[in-house]
């Protein structure tokens, strides 16, 4: 029987969990709404759904978290966004009617996205008031130390094999596959090695790829691959073809300037945890308070800053083979590898 009801519970659960950004929005605009009264503001309607009305500064606080948006882009985005609103306004009225405000289980989870924003919003605005825009020199010995990403960047047609192996079948094919230069010519090898793998192409910029690989990808000859190792295989980027595509300073600037940014400010936010965390009393109870394995402190430690509450990096682009070098593209292609 209790077996039954944990089965029945979880659609509950998952549905509550699916239902939660549409209550938090809820009752942010409401909080919003009132403030607004409450100063006397003239309300900016831009719909009104049944009565509510959804404002030009909600559409502009989802617009503020979108990066890289251009201005001629702004109207047709806050127009896609103010659509979204209202479909939020229509479940959140249904939401409202069955009570789903009331219950235990979205206050819990109302309260813990509280808790979240309030944390992340400290320690954004902390980081911003922590730090200093880095300097035209800094900005200059970072272009200067990344050629393979600004004035020798190249744009690479890669086809991604990946192979899972142990690492002595690893070792031999790669040697193997060293003598050959083309995706056909892998294909076949692999499978005479009686192994599974998969395949994509893609055509990128630097900008677009992981920073591991940026500087010796750009040592690679055309018909020439980087092999990745690992314990469970292997990846081989095989260089189709490759084709200059030069970026300036001045191109440049603008987004290296952000991604120093950003990076200054997530290294100010680990240290201010890591000081707030020596400063206060923290007291572990129960199956806590056992002394962790050496593995699992140093994943403490290492976590010391939650992406939740760290500064908000750009999202990169989804396509980023465009030769245009956006802050968006070099945030992606900075961001390590994956």
């Amino acid at each position: 029987m209790q077996h039954r009801l944990q089965a029945l519970a979880q659609p509950r659960a998952l549905r509550l969990l699916a239902l939660l950004p549409v209550v938090v929005a809820a009752t942010l605009a409401a909080g919003c709404g009132d403030k607004s009264k409450s100063e006397g503001k003239a309300s900016q309607a831009a719909a009104r759904v049944d009565g509510s009305e959804i404002t030009v500064h909600q559409i502009n606080q989802v617009l503020e978290r979108q990066p890289g948006l251009r201005p001629e882009q702004a109207d047709a985005a806050g127009r896609q966004v103010l659509e979204g609103l209202i479909d939020q306004q229509l479940a959140v009225a249904k939401a409202e009617e069955q009570k789903l405000d009331r219950d235990p289980q979205v206050l819990a989870l109302l309260e813990a996205t509280r808790r979240n924003i309030l944390a992340r919003t400290y320690m954004e605005k902390a980081s911003v008031a922590g730090t200093t825009p880095p300097t035209g020199d800094e900005v200059r010995k970072y272009f200067d130390a990344k050629p393979a990403l600004f004035s020798q960047r190249k744009v690479y047609a890669l086809q991604e094999f990946t192979v899972p192996a142990t690492p002595e079948q690893s070792k031999a094919l790669i040697e193997k596959l060293k003598t050959l230069r083309s995706a056909g010519e892998y294909a076949e090898a692999i499978k005479a090695a009686g192994l599974k793998f998969n395949t994509n192409q893609v055509t990128q910029g630097a900008e677009g790829l992981p920073m591991a690989i940026v500087e010796p990808l750009s040592k690679i000859s055309n018909g020439e691959s980087l092999f990745l190792t690992a314990k469970d295989g292997f990846k081989a980027l095989l260089v189709i073809a490759s084709k200059d595509q030069p970026v300036g300073f001045e191109q440049a600037k603008p987004a290296i300037e952000q991604y120093l940014t950003v990076e200054r400010r997530r290294e100010f936010a680990q240290k201010a945890m890591k000081d707030m965390r020596a400063a206060a009393k923290i007291e572990y109870i129960g199956k806590f308070a056992e002394k962790p394995a050496s593995g699992a402190a140093a994943a403490a430690s290492a976590a010391s800053t939650p992406s939740a509450l760290a500064p908000i990096v750009p999202s990169s682009p989804t396509e980023a083979a465009s030769t245009a070098l956006d802050a968006a593209a070099v945030t992606k292609g900075l961001s390590g590898l994956k």
